[in-house]
């Protein structure tokens, strides 16, 4: 089930391996795509897939190469891992969106975003696909109880408490941490996220979230515990992140007065 050879070009995107269908009714792992999208992580994806092979040998998964411009396929292909090479880079939101349609065209009930640095502990992913018997999209959050993992101060922290207070009222349910990039969605958010999940910058946190529960999707989020980045540095800087938060403070507002009406057959 870990795919075959198959030299196929799909939306601009070079598949160099493709995962098989997998087989349902083998449990919800085994229904499991796990979706890495990766910006030159030679250094970290080697780990990052090993040790998602040890703590859950039953998923499959899938790498997406966003442009890169190092070994990061090469690193993922010699795990025996189907990798999607986009073309350019498309950002966190274009590459989840190849991955949500692989998903879908093969019949997977649960995806499941990891990210390529090493910062989400496959140990807790397991519990985020068993969530998904009472929600539609779990999210893994950092602020809940669970490790010991900072929101930051000043500005960042006032941002994150400003998205997660209005995310937390459109959810009917407490939000803590709305930019987390370590979630699962189940089969209804599946086929909503193929269609339109956001490729714009920062569509891939909050206005996704809002998407999916304007979809009529339920969001709930379990503790989770973050590790530091396996290696290479972080993009942001303490100052470059709160203005990430700020902006995606914006960007929350523009996804609320946005005019979007839900086309796929999940809504």
């Amino acid at each position: 089930m870990r795919g075959q050879r198959a030299g196929q070009k799909h939306e601009g995107a070079v598949i160099t391996e493709v995962a098989l269908r997998p087989e349902h009714g083998a449990g919800q792992l085994a229904s499991t795509l796990v979706v890495i999208p990766a910006l030159n992580e030679e250094l970290a994806i080697g780990g990052v897939i090993k040790d998602l092979l040890a703590s859950c040998p039953e998923v499959d998964i899938l790498v997406i190469d966003d442009g890169s411009t190092d070994g990061t396929a090469a690193e993922a292909e010699a795990l025996g891992v189907p990798v999607v090479r986009l073309p350019f880079n498309l950002g966190v939101g274009g590459a989840m969106r190849a991955g949500y349609r692989h998903a879908q065209r093969l019949g997977y009930q649960a995806v499941v975003q990891v990210d390529a640095d090493g910062q989400h502990d496959a140990f807790y992913l397991p519990r985020l696909v068993e969530s998904l018997d009472s929600a539609d999209l779990v999210i893994g959050a950092r602020f809940a109880g669970e490790g010991e993992y900072l929101a930051g101060r000043g500005p960042r922290r006032w941002a994150m408490g400003l998205l997660a207070t209005v995310l937390s009222r459109l959810s009917g349910t407490r939000l803590t941490d709305t930019t987390s990039g370590f979630r699962a969605a189940g089969p209804r958010a599946i086929e909503v996220f193929a269609e339109h999940y956001p490729a714009e910058y920062l569509g891939d946190t909050v206005e996704s979230m809002v998407i999916a529960l304007r979809s009529g999707c339920r969001v709930k989020q379990i503790p989770v515990a973050m590790r530091p980045r396996a290696a290479g540095q972080a993009s942001q800087s303490p100052i470059r992140a709160t203005i990430y938060l700020v902006r995606a403070i914006v960007a929350l507002g523009l996804a609320l007065v946005r005019r979007w009406t839900p086309r796929s057959s999940a809504a």
